[in-house]
């Protein structure tokens, strides 16, 4: 299993398996890197402009049949989850507008540079999934995997319903005279 620079697990085998598609990459099969951040990497762009800014990884234009290692050939991927879900236990986020509680879900990050001895290198691929604070602990303090098949938390879920009851009792009307207590 994938572990992380401090040697904890991040819950997965194989970080490519749980992407579905490069941020970079548009429908119709382009490469928005190369265009819209072609003076950091100009060799990369002039490359991918010679080929019309077809991805890398995804040389035919639809990632349909796309292996998933194939996303390591770019050195720009990077997948970053944008379901506000859990990807182990299905919890929904509900956050609370104005309010700095800790969210119910954080980022779980399934790639970290490899380290070289003691000194790591830089992570060339970002791939990130979201996990509830729950499931996050229990990746990382155990042998948890991100694809078990689990329910939410009893406290997740007993947060989640915290937050949507403060949130409907702010949506409940009350009169002036009932907030006074005259009639």
């Amino acid at each position: 299993m994938e572990r992380t620079p401090n040697g904890t697990s991040v819950g997965v085998d194989d970080p490519y398996e749980h992407v579905e598609r490069c941020d970079h990459l548009t429908d119709d099969g382009t490469c928005r890197y190369a265009v819209e951040h072609a003076a950091d990497d100009p060799a990369f762009a002039r490359e991918r402009r010679a080929e019309d800014y077809l991805c890398l990884a995804v040389p035919s234009g639809t990632a349909a049949d796309l292996d998933p290692a194939d996303w390591a050939t770019c050195p720009h991927f990077r997948c970053r989850n944008r379901d506000r879900e859990c990807s182990r236990c299905g919890l929904e986020e509900h956050r609370v507008a104005h309010s700095d509680e800790r969210p119910l879900l954080e980022e779980h990050h399934l790639s970290y540079a490899d380290s070289v001895g003691a000194v790591s290198t830089a992570c060339s691929h970002e791939i990130t999934v979201y996990l509830c604070r729950w499931c996050h602990a229990k990746i990382h303090d155990s042998w948890a995997r991100i694809d078990d098949d689990v329910s939410p938390d009893p406290d997740a879920i007993a947060a989640r319903e915290a937050r949507r009851s403060r949130e409907q009792a702010e949506l409940s009307f009350t009169t002036a005279a009932e907030r006074n207590d005259r009639c």
